[in-house]
């Protein structure tokens, strides 16, 4: 079983991001479940949402302690908080950037991805909500799901110019990643 932990405040996008990501992983052929814990129930708050991913049914409904992979939607969450931890030693953390934020350093064996996802939806969605962009990313880095596929659950999710757009947020997070790996 694969564990994926989303942190973000609410009204970032992160059901959107565990629903989309569980979605791929369906499409793959794959179980999964995906579902967000909320603490105080307002706009702005931090939370998390969750995805588990394996080849039978998820049975499992607790928090992820100790994913495989994370995905920080709101860089911010980490000045009070180290949302790596628990990360595995083999994991992959995909970080949304900004300016003024220290990354924690990865541990041997750990893979950390800093993504300007929040510019590249400013440029291709026209709002800064970065989520499909670190799909992406995570597509990519991860190799867990292919582009195309990822593309196909923003397709199922999203119609019109916003299908558009957010197929494009997803295409240039996977190619900066991409970049980033030929360079490694």
């Amino acid at each position: 079983m694969r564990e994926i932990r989303i942190h973000a405040r609410a009204g970032q996008g992160a059901i959107t991001t565990a629903y989309l990501l569980g979605k791929a992983y369906f499409l793959k052929g794959e179980y999964a479940y995906a579902f967000p814990h909320f603490g105080a129930a307002r706009m702005g708050a931090p939370m998390n949402a969750f995805v588990r991913v394996d080849s039978k049914p998820v049975r499992i409904r607790s928090q992820i302690y100790e994913p495989n992979f994370i995905i920080v939607v709101d860089s911010t969450l980490m000045r009070g908080f180290n949302c790596l931890t628990g990360l595995r030693e083999d994991g992959v953390a995909i970080i949304n950037q900004r300016e003024g934020i220290q990354i924690p350093k990865a541990k041997l064996g750990q893979k950390i991805y800093i993504v300007p996802a929040n510019n590249i939806a400013q440029q291709t969605i026209g709002r800064p909500l970065g989520n499909t962009a670190l799909l992406g990313a995570y597509a990519a880095a991860t190799g867990e799901v292919e582009l195309e596929i990822m593309q196909e659950a923003v397709k199922e999710r999203f119609s019109g110019k916003m299908q558009e757009a957010n197929l494009e947020a997803v295409r240039q997070g996977f190619e900066y990643i991409e970049k980033i790996k030929e360079r490694r």
